[in-house]
Protein backbone atom coordinates (compact mmCIF):
# COMPACT_ATOMS: atom_id res chain seq x y z
CA UNK A 1 0.00 0.00 0.00
CA UNK A 2 1.55 3.36 -1.31
CA UNK A 3 -0.28 6.42 -1.09
CA UNK A 4 0.68 10.07 -0.87
CA UNK A 5 -0.94 13.04 1.67
CA UNK A 6 0.43 16.69 1.68
CA UNK A 7 -0.49 18.16 5.17
CA UNK A 8 -4.01 20.62 5.25
CA UNK A 9 -3.89 23.77 6.39
CA UNK A 10 -6.65 26.29 7.53
CA UNK A 11 -9.35 23.87 5.52
CA UNK A 12 -7.29 23.57 1.81
CA UNK A 13 -3.99 20.52 1.02
CA UNK A 14 -0.91 22.68 1.46
CA UNK A 15 2.44 21.58 -0.05
CA UNK A 16 5.13 22.24 2.18
CA UNK A 17 8.65 22.25 1.09
CA UNK A 18 10.42 18.84 2.11
CA UNK A 19 9.05 15.45 2.12
CA UNK A 20 9.34 12.58 3.91
CA UNK A 21 8.65 8.65 3.80
CA UNK A 22 6.48 6.72 6.24
CA UNK A 23 7.79 3.45 6.25
CA UNK A 24 5.59 -0.04 7.88
CA UNK A 25 7.50 -1.60 10.60
CA UNK A 26 6.58 -4.53 9.59
CA UNK A 27 8.87 -5.05 6.14
CA UNK A 28 9.98 -1.25 5.92
CA UNK A 29 8.17 -0.23 2.85
CA UNK A 30 6.95 2.73 2.08
CA UNK A 31 3.13 3.88 3.59
CA UNK A 32 3.07 7.19 1.99
CA UNK A 33 5.04 10.42 1.45
CA UNK A 34 3.92 13.11 3.39
CA UNK A 35 5.00 17.04 2.87
CA UNK A 36 6.58 19.13 6.22
CA UNK A 37 4.89 22.14 7.04
CA UNK A 38 7.39 24.97 5.96
CA UNK A 39 7.42 27.80 9.46
CA UNK A 40 5.46 30.18 7.27
CA UNK A 41 2.83 27.67 6.70
CA UNK A 42 2.81 26.69 10.19
CA UNK A 43 2.38 30.52 10.73
CA UNK A 44 -0.68 30.58 8.44
CA UNK A 45 -2.33 28.16 10.19
CA UNK A 46 -2.22 29.51 13.44
CA UNK A 47 -2.94 32.76 12.65
CA UNK A 48 -5.50 31.88 10.82
CA UNK A 49 -6.71 29.48 13.79
CA UNK A 50 -6.48 32.90 16.16
CA UNK A 51 -8.02 35.12 13.83
CA UNK A 52 -11.55 32.82 13.24
CA UNK A 53 -11.91 32.04 16.99
CA UNK A 54 -14.67 34.44 17.70
CA UNK A 55 -16.40 33.64 14.30
CA UNK A 56 -15.53 29.79 15.17
CA UNK A 57 -17.55 29.96 18.77
CA UNK A 58 -20.49 31.35 17.60
CA UNK A 59 -21.09 29.34 14.30
CA UNK A 60 -24.63 27.22 15.25
CA UNK A 61 -24.57 24.16 16.92
CA UNK A 62 -26.59 22.01 13.62
CA UNK A 63 -23.34 23.22 11.48
CA UNK A 64 -21.22 22.10 13.46
CA UNK A 65 -23.26 19.30 14.00
CA UNK A 66 -23.28 18.47 10.43
CA UNK A 67 -19.42 18.34 10.54
CA UNK A 68 -19.14 15.93 12.68
CA UNK A 69 -21.97 13.57 11.37
CA UNK A 70 -20.50 14.09 7.82
CA UNK A 71 -16.71 12.74 8.70
CA UNK A 72 -18.18 9.97 11.18
CA UNK A 73 -19.92 8.97 8.30
CA UNK A 74 -17.11 8.84 5.60
CA UNK A 75 -15.04 7.37 8.19
CA UNK A 76 -17.89 3.98 8.01
CA UNK A 77 -17.70 4.20 4.57
CA UNK A 78 -13.77 4.15 4.08
CA UNK A 79 -13.35 1.71 7.00
CA UNK A 80 -11.40 -1.08 5.08
CA UNK A 81 -9.67 1.50 3.37
CA UNK A 82 -8.38 3.27 6.45
CA UNK A 83 -7.82 0.42 9.04
CA UNK A 84 -5.45 -1.56 6.34
CA UNK A 85 -3.42 2.47 6.44
CA UNK A 86 -3.44 2.02 10.27
CA UNK A 87 -2.30 -1.32 9.97
CA UNK A 88 0.58 0.11 7.58
CA UNK A 89 1.72 2.96 8.96
CA UNK A 90 1.29 1.62 12.89
CA UNK A 91 1.99 -2.14 12.63
CA UNK A 92 -0.86 -2.58 13.99
CA UNK A 93 -2.62 -5.71 13.13
CA UNK A 94 -5.74 -5.05 10.67
CA UNK A 95 -8.05 -6.52 12.73
CA UNK A 96 -7.51 -4.09 15.37
CA UNK A 97 -7.07 -1.17 13.34
CA UNK A 98 -10.52 -2.13 12.01
CA UNK A 99 -11.79 -1.89 15.39
CA UNK A 100 -10.36 1.65 15.91
CA UNK A 101 -11.81 3.34 12.94
CA UNK A 102 -15.02 1.76 14.40
CA UNK A 103 -14.19 3.40 17.82
CA UNK A 104 -13.20 6.92 15.60
CA UNK A 105 -16.52 6.61 13.85
CA UNK A 106 -18.16 7.02 17.53
CA UNK A 107 -16.19 9.58 18.36
CA UNK A 108 -17.08 11.75 16.21
CA UNK A 109 -20.92 10.40 16.16
CA UNK A 110 -20.71 11.49 20.15
CA UNK A 111 -19.29 14.89 19.33
CA UNK A 112 -22.12 15.64 16.66
CA UNK A 113 -24.47 14.46 19.35
CA UNK A 114 -22.99 16.76 21.97
CA UNK A 115 -22.46 19.75 20.27
CA UNK A 116 -26.16 19.72 19.66
CA UNK A 117 -27.12 19.88 23.37
CA UNK A 118 -23.99 21.36 24.57
CA UNK A 119 -24.34 24.87 26.55
CA UNK A 120 -27.65 25.37 26.58
CA UNK A 121 -27.15 26.71 29.56
CA UNK A 122 -27.85 26.63 33.17
CA UNK A 123 -30.50 29.06 34.79
CA UNK A 124 -29.96 29.79 38.67
CA UNK A 125 -32.43 32.25 40.51
CA UNK A 126 -30.49 34.84 42.77
CA UNK A 127 -33.61 35.46 44.96
CA UNK A 128 -32.29 33.50 47.71
CA UNK A 129 -31.30 36.21 49.45
CA UNK A 130 -32.82 39.80 49.79
CA UNK A 131 -30.05 41.38 47.13
CA UNK A 132 -30.68 39.24 44.44
CA UNK A 133 -34.49 39.65 44.44
CA UNK A 134 -35.69 40.07 41.13
CA UNK A 135 -32.26 39.04 39.55
CA UNK A 136 -31.32 35.65 37.94
CA UNK A 137 -28.11 34.03 36.81
CA UNK A 138 -27.87 32.76 33.55
CA UNK A 139 -23.98 30.13 33.00
CA UNK A 140 -23.33 29.07 29.33
CA UNK A 141 -19.47 27.73 28.71
CA UNK A 142 -17.19 29.34 25.76
CA UNK A 143 -14.15 28.49 24.18
CA UNK A 144 -10.78 29.10 26.18
CA UNK A 145 -9.23 29.81 22.29
CA UNK A 146 -7.44 27.73 20.21
CA UNK A 147 -6.41 24.40 21.05
CA UNK A 148 -3.07 22.43 20.35
CA UNK A 149 -3.91 18.93 19.87
CA UNK A 150 -0.40 16.59 20.38
CA UNK A 151 -1.23 12.76 19.37
CA UNK A 152 0.53 9.77 19.61
CA UNK A 153 1.64 6.73 17.34
CA UNK A 154 -0.51 3.94 19.04
CA UNK A 155 -3.86 4.76 18.21
CA UNK A 156 -3.02 7.52 14.83
CA UNK A 157 -6.63 7.70 14.50
CA UNK A 158 -8.53 7.43 17.16
CA UNK A 159 -7.08 9.59 19.67
CA UNK A 160 -6.59 12.15 16.89
CA UNK A 161 -10.20 11.84 16.88
CA UNK A 162 -10.11 12.57 20.31
CA UNK A 163 -8.41 15.81 19.77
CA UNK A 164 -10.63 17.03 17.13
CA UNK A 165 -14.05 16.07 17.68
CA UNK A 166 -14.45 17.79 21.00
CA UNK A 167 -12.82 20.75 19.84
CA UNK A 168 -15.22 21.06 16.78
CA UNK A 169 -18.62 20.39 19.03
CA UNK A 170 -17.50 23.22 21.46
CA UNK A 171 -16.40 25.61 18.68
CA UNK A 172 -12.74 25.83 19.56
CA UNK A 173 -10.20 25.85 16.16
CA UNK A 174 -7.74 23.17 16.63
CA UNK A 175 -4.26 22.53 15.15
CA UNK A 176 -3.44 19.33 15.55
CA UNK A 177 -0.14 17.33 15.23
CA UNK A 178 0.21 13.99 14.76
CA UNK A 179 3.03 11.81 15.83
CA UNK A 180 5.82 12.05 13.40
CA UNK A 181 5.85 7.79 12.73
CA UNK A 182 2.22 7.71 11.88
CA UNK A 183 0.83 11.06 10.08
CA UNK A 184 -1.68 9.22 7.61
CA UNK A 185 -4.14 8.95 9.76
CA UNK A 186 -4.38 12.29 11.01
CA UNK A 187 -4.02 13.84 7.67
CA UNK A 188 -7.19 11.19 6.43
CA UNK A 189 -9.18 13.55 9.15
CA UNK A 190 -8.03 16.27 7.27
CA UNK A 191 -9.55 15.48 3.89
CA UNK A 192 -12.61 14.25 5.95
CA UNK A 193 -13.26 17.40 7.52
CA UNK A 194 -12.22 19.46 4.00
CA UNK A 195 -15.29 18.03 2.60
CA UNK A 196 -17.12 20.10 5.07
CA UNK A 197 -18.90 24.02 5.42
CA UNK A 198 -16.49 24.42 8.46
CA UNK A 199 -15.34 27.86 8.29
CA UNK A 200 -11.19 27.90 7.08
CA UNK A 201 -8.81 28.15 9.90
CA UNK A 202 -10.91 26.53 12.51
CA UNK A 203 -8.83 23.29 11.93
CA UNK A 204 -5.14 22.23 10.35
CA UNK A 205 -3.44 19.33 10.41
CA UNK A 206 0.11 19.65 10.89
CA UNK A 207 2.98 17.31 10.99
CA UNK A 208 5.69 19.00 12.25
CA UNK A 209 8.78 16.94 13.68
CA UNK A 210 9.43 16.90 16.95
CA UNK A 211 12.04 18.95 16.98
CA UNK A 212 9.73 21.96 15.79
CA UNK A 213 7.11 21.20 18.78
CA UNK A 214 8.37 24.03 21.35
CA UNK A 215 7.48 26.73 18.97
CA UNK A 216 3.78 25.42 18.71
CA UNK A 217 3.83 24.98 22.53
CA UNK A 218 4.81 28.10 23.37
CA UNK A 219 2.71 30.32 20.96
CA UNK A 220 0.44 32.46 23.20
CA UNK A 221 -2.24 32.76 20.57
CA UNK A 222 -2.56 28.32 21.79
CA UNK A 223 -4.07 28.85 25.49
CA UNK A 224 -5.20 25.11 25.34
CA UNK A 225 -2.90 22.30 24.74
CA UNK A 226 -4.06 18.70 24.89
CA UNK A 227 -1.34 16.21 24.95
CA UNK A 228 -1.09 12.33 24.80
CA UNK A 229 2.27 10.94 25.18
CA UNK A 230 4.97 9.87 27.51
CA UNK A 231 5.40 11.28 30.80
CA UNK A 232 8.44 12.98 30.04
CA UNK A 233 7.59 15.01 26.99
CA UNK A 234 4.16 15.93 28.84
CA UNK A 235 5.51 16.83 31.79
CA UNK A 236 8.14 19.06 30.24
CA UNK A 237 5.53 20.47 28.24
CA UNK A 238 3.30 21.52 31.21
CA UNK A 239 6.51 22.85 32.86
CA UNK A 240 7.53 25.13 29.77
CA UNK A 241 3.94 27.13 29.84
CA UNK A 242 2.91 26.73 33.52
CA UNK A 243 0.08 29.64 32.51
CA UNK A 244 -1.41 27.41 29.38
CA UNK A 245 -4.18 25.09 30.52
CA UNK A 246 -2.77 21.61 29.56
CA UNK A 247 -4.51 18.22 29.82
CA UNK A 248 -2.53 15.04 29.80
CA UNK A 249 -2.67 11.29 29.28
CA UNK A 250 0.40 10.15 30.18
CA UNK A 251 0.01 5.96 30.67
CA UNK A 252 0.27 3.68 33.11
CA UNK A 253 1.41 0.21 33.83
CA UNK A 254 -1.96 -1.51 34.20
CA UNK A 255 -2.78 -4.08 36.70
CA UNK A 256 -5.31 -6.94 36.29
CA UNK A 257 -5.85 -8.18 40.03
CA UNK A 258 -7.65 -11.90 40.48
CA UNK A 259 -9.40 -12.01 43.77
CA UNK A 260 -9.82 -15.50 45.56
CA UNK A 261 -13.90 -15.82 44.58
CA UNK A 262 -12.61 -15.82 40.70
CA UNK A 263 -12.09 -19.68 41.21
CA UNK A 264 -14.42 -21.91 39.34
CA UNK A 265 -12.32 -23.04 36.01
CA UNK A 266 -14.63 -21.02 33.71
CA UNK A 267 -13.85 -17.99 36.01
CA UNK A 268 -9.82 -18.41 35.43
CA UNK A 269 -9.71 -19.86 31.67
CA UNK A 270 -11.91 -16.44 31.09
CA UNK A 271 -9.47 -14.19 33.04
CA UNK A 272 -6.33 -16.03 31.26
CA UNK A 273 -8.09 -15.07 28.39
CA UNK A 274 -8.48 -11.66 28.24
CA UNK A 275 -5.41 -11.09 30.12
CA UNK A 276 -3.29 -12.99 27.59
CA UNK A 277 -5.28 -10.79 24.64
CA UNK A 278 -4.97 -7.47 26.16
CA UNK A 279 -1.38 -7.58 27.40
CA UNK A 280 -0.77 -8.26 23.61
CA UNK A 281 -2.73 -6.54 21.76
CA UNK A 282 -1.61 -3.29 19.83
CA UNK A 283 1.99 -4.97 20.30
CA UNK A 284 1.11 -4.24 24.11
CA UNK A 285 0.94 -0.83 23.37
CA UNK A 286 -1.62 0.85 24.67
CA UNK A 287 -1.37 2.96 28.02
CA UNK A 288 -3.90 0.54 29.45
CA UNK A 289 -2.83 -2.87 28.20
CA UNK A 290 -2.29 -5.52 31.34
CA UNK A 291 1.30 -5.15 32.39
CA UNK A 292 0.74 -6.36 36.00
CA UNK A 293 -0.94 -9.29 36.77
CA UNK A 294 -2.11 -9.59 40.83
CA UNK A 295 -3.63 -12.97 41.53
CA UNK A 296 -4.37 -14.09 45.33
CA UNK A 297 -2.51 -17.22 46.45
CA UNK A 298 -6.23 -19.10 46.40
CA UNK A 299 -5.95 -18.79 42.59
CA UNK A 300 -2.26 -18.51 41.29
CA UNK A 301 -0.95 -21.97 41.36
CA UNK A 302 -4.44 -22.89 38.82
CA UNK A 303 -4.23 -19.14 37.32
CA UNK A 304 -0.67 -18.84 36.18
CA UNK A 305 -0.28 -21.92 33.46
CA UNK A 306 -3.48 -20.84 31.74
CA UNK A 307 -2.06 -17.21 31.52
CA UNK A 308 0.82 -18.88 29.81
CA UNK A 309 -0.77 -21.07 27.70
CA UNK A 310 -3.19 -18.15 26.64
CA UNK A 311 -0.04 -16.02 25.66
CA UNK A 312 1.69 -18.38 23.61
CA UNK A 313 -1.59 -19.01 21.68
CA UNK A 314 -1.61 -15.72 20.46
CA UNK A 315 -1.09 -15.08 16.77
CA UNK A 316 1.75 -13.02 16.02
CA UNK A 317 2.96 -12.65 12.66
CA UNK A 318 2.18 -10.33 9.51
CA UNK A 319 -0.22 -7.61 10.36
CA UNK A 320 -1.89 -7.55 6.93
CA UNK A 321 -2.94 -11.36 8.08
CA UNK A 322 -6.97 -11.01 9.90
CA UNK A 323 -5.40 -14.09 11.37
CA UNK A 324 -2.95 -11.93 13.35
CA UNK A 325 -3.15 -11.08 16.71
CA UNK A 326 0.66 -9.71 17.31
CA UNK A 327 2.25 -7.23 14.83
CA UNK A 328 5.26 -5.42 15.29
CA UNK A 329 6.32 -2.76 17.68
CA UNK A 330 6.55 0.73 15.72
CA UNK A 331 9.81 0.82 15.43
CA UNK A 332 13.04 -1.37 15.76
CA UNK A 333 14.27 0.54 18.25
CA UNK A 334 11.36 0.07 20.44
CA UNK A 335 11.87 -3.85 20.39
CA UNK A 336 15.19 -3.17 20.88
CA UNK A 337 14.23 -1.55 24.44
CA UNK A 338 11.53 -3.73 25.20
CA UNK A 339 14.16 -6.42 25.16
CA UNK A 340 16.85 -4.54 27.42
CA UNK A 341 14.64 -4.50 30.00
CA UNK A 342 13.44 -7.63 29.97
CA UNK A 343 17.14 -8.83 30.15
CA UNK A 344 17.67 -6.37 33.08
CA UNK A 345 14.83 -7.95 34.50
CA UNK A 346 16.22 -11.35 34.03
CA UNK A 347 19.51 -11.11 35.29
CA UNK A 348 18.27 -9.46 38.07
CA UNK A 349 16.64 -12.74 39.27
CA UNK A 350 13.18 -12.37 37.42
CA UNK A 351 12.03 -15.93 35.93
CA UNK A 352 11.10 -15.82 32.37
CA UNK A 353 8.16 -18.49 31.10
CA UNK A 354 7.51 -17.39 27.72
CA UNK A 355 8.49 -15.62 25.15
CA UNK A 356 12.08 -13.02 25.42
CA UNK A 357 12.95 -12.89 21.98
CA UNK A 358 13.12 -10.38 19.36
CA UNK A 359 13.63 -10.11 15.30
CA UNK A 360 13.89 -6.65 14.41
CA UNK A 361 11.05 -4.58 15.28
CA UNK A 362 9.10 -7.87 16.64
CA UNK A 363 9.02 -9.33 20.08
CA UNK A 364 7.61 -12.47 21.63
CA UNK A 365 4.56 -11.97 24.06
CA UNK A 366 6.33 -12.75 27.18
CA UNK A 367 5.26 -13.67 30.72
CA UNK A 368 7.40 -13.22 33.90
CA UNK A 369 7.53 -13.88 38.03
CA UNK A 370 9.33 -12.86 40.94
CA UNK A 371 10.10 -9.31 39.49
CA UNK A 372 12.58 -7.19 41.28
CA UNK A 373 10.74 -4.05 42.65
CA UNK A 374 13.61 -2.68 42.08
CA UNK A 375 13.93 -2.96 38.02
CA UNK A 376 12.42 -0.95 34.96
CA UNK A 377 9.85 -3.25 34.19
CA UNK A 378 8.36 -3.01 37.76
CA UNK A 379 8.52 0.45 37.33
CA UNK A 380 8.00 2.24 34.44
CA UNK A 381 5.31 1.69 31.31
CA UNK A 382 6.67 -0.94 29.17
CA UNK A 383 4.67 -0.12 26.32
CA UNK A 384 5.21 -4.01 24.56
CA UNK A 385 3.61 -7.03 25.03
CA UNK A 386 5.41 -8.11 28.22
CA UNK A 387 3.51 -8.70 31.47
CA UNK A 388 4.73 -10.13 34.87
CA UNK A 389 2.46 -12.19 37.38
CA UNK A 390 2.53 -11.57 40.93
CA UNK A 391 1.14 -13.64 44.13
CA UNK A 392 -0.59 -12.00 47.23
CA UNK A 393 -2.88 -13.07 49.69
CA UNK A 394 -6.08 -11.81 50.38
CA UNK A 395 -7.87 -7.94 49.18
CA UNK A 396 -5.99 -5.69 50.89
CA UNK A 397 -2.60 -7.01 49.78
CA UNK A 398 -3.65 -7.05 45.98
CA UNK A 399 -4.94 -3.66 46.31
CA UNK A 400 -1.87 -2.36 48.02
CA UNK A 401 0.48 -3.94 44.83
CA UNK A 402 -1.81 -1.94 42.20
CA UNK A 403 -1.06 1.12 44.29
CA UNK A 404 2.40 0.75 44.65
CA UNK A 405 2.93 2.57 41.17
CA UNK A 406 4.02 5.83 40.19
CA UNK A 407 1.66 5.64 37.85
CA UNK A 408 -2.59 5.24 38.59
CA UNK A 409 -4.66 5.38 35.00
CA UNK A 410 -7.03 2.02 35.03
CA UNK A 411 -7.35 -1.25 36.73
CA UNK A 412 -8.97 -3.98 35.98
CA UNK A 413 -10.82 -6.42 39.07
CA UNK A 414 -12.00 -9.83 38.65
CA UNK A 415 -14.38 -10.78 41.54
CA UNK A 416 -18.12 -11.45 41.51
CA UNK A 417 -18.14 -9.61 44.98
CA UNK A 418 -20.51 -6.79 44.77
CA UNK A 419 -18.89 -5.20 48.64
CA UNK A 420 -15.39 -6.01 46.75
CA UNK A 421 -15.90 -4.03 43.53
CA UNK A 422 -17.10 -0.99 45.86
CA UNK A 423 -13.56 -1.56 48.02
CA UNK A 424 -11.32 -1.71 44.91
CA UNK A 425 -13.19 1.49 43.38
CA UNK A 426 -12.58 3.58 46.67
CA UNK A 427 -9.48 1.69 47.34
CA UNK A 428 -7.35 1.91 44.20
CA UNK A 429 -5.85 5.08 43.17
CA UNK A 430 -6.94 5.00 39.32
CA UNK A 431 -8.83 6.90 36.87
CA UNK A 432 -11.16 3.69 36.17
CA UNK A 433 -11.59 0.69 37.69
CA UNK A 434 -13.06 -2.38 36.00
CA UNK A 435 -14.71 -5.45 37.56
CA UNK A 436 -14.62 -8.76 35.93
CA UNK A 437 -12.63 -7.86 33.08
CA UNK A 438 -8.64 -6.39 32.01
CA UNK A 439 -8.14 -2.52 32.94
CA UNK A 440 -7.90 -1.92 28.85
CA UNK A 441 -11.82 -1.31 28.12
CA UNK A 442 -12.42 2.12 27.20
CA UNK A 443 -15.99 3.46 25.79
CA UNK A 444 -14.67 6.68 24.26
CA UNK A 445 -17.83 8.78 25.36
CA UNK A 446 -16.88 8.13 29.34
CA UNK A 447 -14.22 10.54 30.92
CA UNK A 448 -10.55 8.87 30.41
CA UNK A 449 -7.44 9.54 32.64
CA UNK A 450 -5.63 8.91 35.51
CA UNK A 451 -4.10 9.71 38.72
CA UNK A 452 -0.86 9.91 40.22
CA UNK A 453 1.48 10.34 37.37
CA UNK A 454 -0.55 9.14 34.92
CA UNK A 455 -1.81 12.86 33.70
CA UNK A 456 -4.54 15.63 34.10
CA UNK A 457 -7.38 16.12 33.24
CA UNK A 458 -9.91 13.58 30.97
CA UNK A 459 -10.77 12.64 27.74
CA UNK A 460 -13.73 11.39 26.76
CA UNK A 461 -16.03 13.82 24.02
CA UNK A 462 -17.80 15.39 27.05
CA UNK A 463 -15.13 16.20 29.50
CA UNK A 464 -12.63 17.45 27.00
CA UNK A 465 -15.35 19.69 25.92
CA UNK A 466 -15.12 20.95 29.82
CA UNK A 467 -11.59 21.18 29.59
CA UNK A 468 -11.64 23.63 25.98
CA UNK A 469 -13.83 25.98 27.98
CA UNK A 470 -14.85 28.25 30.41
CA UNK A 471 -17.64 28.90 32.84
CA UNK A 472 -19.13 32.63 32.14
CA UNK A 473 -22.27 34.36 33.99
CA UNK A 474 -24.78 36.65 32.72
CA UNK A 475 -26.37 38.15 35.62
CA UNK A 476 -30.55 39.65 34.30
CA UNK A 477 -31.47 42.38 36.49
CA UNK A 478 -35.60 43.27 37.07
CA UNK A 479 -36.85 40.37 36.48
CA UNK A 480 -40.29 39.47 38.00
CA UNK A 481 -39.52 36.11 39.18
Amino acid sequence: MTSTHAFWLAGRQATGESDFDVTSPWDGTTVGTVSLPTDAQVEEAVAAAYAVREEFAATPAHTRAAALDHVSRRLAERTEEIARLISAENGKPVKWARGEVGRAVSVFRFAAEEARRFNGGEAQRLDTDAGGQGRLALTRRFPKGVVLGIAPFNFPLNLCAHKIAPAIAAGAPLILKPAPATPLSGLILGELLAETDLPAGSWSILPVPNDRMPALVQDERLPVISFTGSETVGYAIMDSVPRKHCTLELGGNGAAVVLADWASDEDLDRAAARIATFSNYQGGQSCISVQRVIADAAVYDRLLPRIVAAVEAQVTGDPNDDATDVGPLVSEAAAERVESWVEEAVTAGAKLLTGGKRDGASYAPTVLTDLPAGTTLAREEVFGPVLSVQKVTGEAEAFAAVNDSKYGLQAGVFTHDLQAAFRAHRALEVGGVVIGDVPSYRADQMPYGGAKQSGVGREGVRYAMDDYTYERVLVLTGLAL
